[in-house]
């Protein structure tokens, strides 16, 4: 069964920092890239950040470049995000999602709730 589970969100007042997890389990881990999307309502789903199957090889979004950071440990079989510098429109729902480039075959998390406000 697959399964990809998000944690680490919650609220934080602006300025501080959040470290999001996504736990993968019933795929090859290894051979995915991992993303990062975030939705809030009435808005579509974006990209935050990206990482290849080859660490090391990310992307951003421009408006989370030099606040965030995703990184993966195929050992543990989970992606980070590291979330500094919060702002309040960082305030979404965040995903992560698994690709396997070669095919586009995907998955989803369920989505975890960040919230920044003083």
């Amino acid at each position: 069964q697959v399964q990809l589970v998000e944690s680490g969100g919650g609220l934080v007042q602006p300025g501080g920092s959040l470290r999001l997890s996504c736990a993968a389990s019933g795929f090859t881990f290894s051979r995915f890239s991992m993303t990062w999307y975030r939705q809030t309502p009435g808005k579509e789903r974006e990209l935050v950040a990206s990482i290849s199957t080859i660490p090391g090889i990310t992307n951003y979004a421009d408006s989370v470049k030099g606040r965030f950071t995703i990184s993966r440990d195929n050992a543990k079989k989970t992606v980070y995000l590291q979330m500094n510098s919060l702002k309040p429109e960082d305030t979404a729902v965040y995903y992560c999602k698994a690709v396997m480039v070669v095919n586009g075959l995907n998955y989803w998390g369920q989505g975890i709730q960040v919230t920044v406000s003083s």
